[in-house]
């Protein structure tokens, strides 16, 4: 298991390098000047133009400025955003909400999805089976914005039953109907994933042996046919926590909520290219760490890996 873990843990560093660079040349390069970022609509003497070059090693080549910023980020220094504060700061008030909202989806789409995905794979081709398949294709074919503020306008407005507006620092309960329409896709999708993977399983031949031994239908269900079916459904969920937090821009902006979503788009429009390199890179490392814990699970789900040599 600890050689299994270390070379996950290998395979993870040239990800992560390779993953901050590409931010790293899209955001400084490929954005223009930050220095016109910064100044905005006033103008800027080239004195104050260099020193702030230097201030944010913009004097230096492209590939010398991302090892620096790999350096200060080892230490745990995000750097200074173009708004005078640092950004970690600004990262720390905003990273618990949109984590909270995204550990709701999460629940949501494991929980309902996985439930809703065993019934319909059990059921294929009832009643049962054909209405979960539609309503997971309406889930997925109605754009996550307009779930949003029908959610809003129904739950909020109509019913007052959930808040508008969530605002700053929104307690768990607050955030259940934003994390609910923020996992409302991935629900639909785990919901498909795990009926297909249900209704495979069920006809292999050791889920008819089992069968044949006289196992009961319960027994059957949770120790052949559930188990083996949940890996690339684990698969999906573990991948699919960094996607929630780097998607949950607009489910922010629908509710109001400042989180690391809102943070992010402030920064694009603004320009702010230290902003978004280091609200990606900490996206990046939620996904790899997220995978990681993936591939410990399929250990747990499969025993061939575990002991594995």
């Amino acid at each position: 298991m600890i050689w299994y873990i270390g070379r996950r843990l290998l395979q993870m560093i040239p990800v992560f390098l390779g993953a901050t660079l590409i931010v790293y040349l899209m955001a400084f390069v490929s954005s223009g000047d930050p220095i016109a970022a910064i100044a905005g609509d006033k103008p800027i003497s080239p004195a104050v133009a260099d020193k702030l070059r230097a201030q944010y090693n913009l004097d230096k080549p492209v590939l010398i400025q991302w090892l620096i910023y790999l350096g200060n980020l080892f230490q745990g220094d995000f750097g200074i955003g173009f708004n005078g504060r640092p950004i970690i700061d600004q990262i720390k008030a905003a990273f618990p909400v949109t984590f909270r909202l995204a550990i709701i989806a999460v629940v949501i789409e494991s929980v309902f999805g996985v439930v809703a995905g065993v019934i319909s794979g059990l059921k294929k081709g009832t009643l049962i089976d054909t209405t979960l398949l539609m309503v997971s294709l309406l889930v997925i074919a109605v754009p996550t914005f307009v779930i949003g503020f029908i959610a809003q306008f129904v739950l909020g407005v109509q019913l007052g039953v959930a808040p508008v507006n969530v605002g700053r620092d929104p307690s768990w309960q607050n955030l259940l109907v934003p994390g609910a329409v923020l996992g409302a896709v991935s629900f639909a999708y785990v919901l498909r994933l795990t009926r297909t993977s249900i209704a495979e399983v069920a006809t292999a031949d050791h889920v008819r042996t089992a069968t044949a031994k006289g196992l009961s239908r319960g027994g059957v269900v949770s120790k052949h046919i559930l188990r083996n079916s949940l890996i690339p459904v684990v698969t999906f969920i573990g991948a699919d926590l960094g996607a929630l937090m780097g998607g949950a821009i607009v489910t922010e902006g629908i509710f109001n909520i400042s989180g690391i979503g809102s943070l992010l788009f402030r920064a694009i429009k603004d320009g702010e290219s230290p902003m978004i390199v280091s609200v990606v890179t900490l996206l990046v490392i939620i996904f790899l760490v997220a995978n990681l814990i993936v591939d410990l699970l399929y250990a747990v789900l499969d025993p061939r890996i575990r002991y594995a040599k």
